[in-house]
């Protein structure tokens, strides 16, 4: 199941350090209020009084216009305007410019404790650095049973039950010299619509478990090349065992798709059994996947080229098969 998407005032904070320089003026005691979703808000019909622009779970932000229409306020009004921002799903408040909130702002804030923070950055690039900050933060995710691999930079993932060997195929695929990301567990997250995103655990990076030998450290074996911190979803492998009586696909003309986090990836099944080499069909099945991606699909141009030579080799006058004389 998908995770849940969130972060904290708090982590935002620790994070935003370099590319934002948030400080927080008012409302500690709200800094575990959660942030839900990356689109941010500058809403300032809602100091106006029209509060049904405002969505739960996104920051506000008070540029130097919103401001300035708070300062032109009477007090009593402006102290009016503040309480009815400061809603209980209002993570945060954040102020561009380096700008003073006023006086109202940060009672209330410290009142209700929604967080006030300040940024000396404009707000149109205060606001370009937090989207982007965010929508890493709070991208879908979801944990993926299997291995990542980097196959001739190829972001291929390998799927299947336990037990049938999707650590040891990343262990021969390592030897071959590529480079792998995460074993057992996948962290995925998906950026913008459809770019999926592989990492490892810190807790289990680098590591495997090989059933018979145990847990090994694959950078320590196979050196600082073996191994990468993240990699992109681009193909799917799915292993499963060999069943003589089913009807396994023999050219490939049909593209395959393997669901994660709502991302149709292209995929192929590959049948274990006792004597097949897996690691060199699933490297195979990368290369395939490679040129497929370039236009050269292998199996769609054989048909192509047997449809050529059976017209060519027909009769137009009778629709008779010609005998002699066919050339491509």
């Amino acid at each position: 199941m998908a995770l849940t998407p969130s972060v904290t005032v708090s982590a935002l904070l620790a994070q935003a350090g370099a590319p934002l320089a948030l400080t927080i003026v008012a409302g500690h005691s709200g800094v575990d209020r959660q942030v839900t979703s990356a689109a941010t808000q500058k809403v300032g019909l809602a100091l106006a009084g029209l509060h049904d622009y405002l969505r739960p779970g996104r920051l506000l932000v008070l540029a130097q216009s919103e401001i300035a229409f708070l300062v032109s306020l009477p007090d009593a009004r402006r102290d009016e305007a503040v309480r009815n921002v400061l809603r209980p799903d209002l993570p945060a408040i954040i102020v561009t410019a380096g700008l003073t909130p006023p006086h109202e702002l940060v009672a209330n804030c410290n009142t209700r404790g929604v967080p006030l923070l300040v940024t000396p950055l404009g707000a149109p690039v205060a606001l370009v650095r937090l989207m982007s900050l965010l929508e890493d933060r709070l991208a879908p995710r979801d944990i993926v049973h299997g291995v990542l691999m980097d196959v001739l930079g190829l972001g291929l993932l390998i799927v299947g039950e336990s037990g049938i060997g999707k650590s040891e195929c990343a262990l021969d695929l390592v030897d071959r010299g590529h480079r792998l990301v995460a074993d057992d567990a996948v962290e995925v997250r998906r950026r913008a619509e459809s770019v999926l995103i592989g990492t490892c655990p810190d807790l289990t990076r680098h590591h495997m478990e090989i059933r018979g030998i145990g847990v090994i450290n694959v950078r320590d074996m196979y050196g600082v090349a073996s191994t990468r911190r993240s990699k992109r979803i681009e193909f799917v492998v799915q292993l499963e065992r060999w069943e003589p009586e089913r009807d396994y696909e023999r050219l490939g003309l049909e593209d395959e798709r393997h669901e994660v986090l709502g991302v149709a990836v292209p995929s192929v099944t590959i049948p274990v059994a006792p004597g097949r080499n897996v690691a060199l069909l699933v490297e195979v099945a990368a290369r395939n996947q490679l040129l497929r991606s370039r236009g050269q699909h292998a199996a769609r141009q054989l048909v192509e080229r047997a449809d050529r030579r059976l017209r060519l080799s027909t009769d137009p006058a009778d629709g008779r098969p010609q005998t002699r004389g066919v050339e491509e």
